[in-house]
């Protein structure tokens, strides 16, 4: 099965440290932030297409050095980055496999939670989050399965802890069935792929006890201290 990271983004609240280093380069603890997101994909895919832009020679130059996948390819979003549906477009044709894996290159995930997620035909990886408000609340269908997502829905709109989407999904080839239109943000969303999907097909939601994301730089100076390697290996 492949895996696809998507490290195209520019880091623009990281910055100065992506001024001159792409986010999925930047340190955390022993090594760069894709690194990690290798480790928690490698056993579960056997081939990974990383979705690169910003700043690419320099993933390309780690790629070729790193030692945890031997079959790998960079995809290009281009000419610019717009949004991850976009970055997941730019996939299509570069696929070999009829199912796979996609992730945010700037989230890290527990391994056995993704292995749980790659085993499902459409699913989606959830984890409760008190702060709610500040993500995209997953809301389920009868069956207890996927159905849409209520973005950044304001404080107190739901009694306590909602689940919450985290930018972790299997899927299958079928996604590209789906016409996506620009978000009011401007960009093609993936979050639009997967609820056109569900309209018509069964999406999983699987819980993920561990999620660390790292949007900016107090969250990655945070992310030292987190015993990262106890969910990863």
């Amino acid at each position: 099965m492949d895996g696809i990271i998507l490290a195209g983004g520019v880091g623009r609240r990281m910055r100065p440290l992506t001024f001159n280093t792409p986010k999925p380069l930047l340190a955390l603890q022993d090594r760069p932030i894709l690194a990690w997101s290798l480790l928690s994909l490698r056993d579960i895919v056997d081939r990974v297409l990383v979705v690169v832009h910003y700043l690419k020679a320099q993933i390309a130059e780690y790629m070729a050095q790193q030692t945890f996948f031997t079959d790998y390819v960079l995809v290009e979003q281009s000419p610019a980055p717009l949004g991850t549906g976009h970055a997941l477009q730019c996939c299509r044709d570069i696929l070999k496999t009829d199912e796979f894996v996609v992730v945010n290159g700037d989230d890290l995930y527990g391994k056995e939670s993704l292995r749980q997620l790659s085993q499902q035909s459409f699913g989606i990886l959830a984890a409760m989050r008190a702060d709610y408000h500040r993500y995209g609340v997953i809301l389920q269908n009868e069956a207890g399965g996927f159905r849409a997502i209520d973005e950044k829905p304001p404080p107190g709109a739901y009694p306590g802890p909602a689940a919450c989407s985290i930018g972790a999904y299997k899927l299958r080839s079928e996604v590209f069935d789906y016409r996506l239109q620009k978000s009011g943000r401007g960009e093609l969303e993936l979050t639009d792929a997967i609820t056109a999907v569900a309209a018509e097909r069964e999406v999983a939601i699987v819980d993920s006890p561990f999620w660390l994301p790292i949007g900016d730089r107090a969250a990655l100076a945070a992310a030292q201290d987190i015993d990262i390697a106890r969910w990863i290996y």
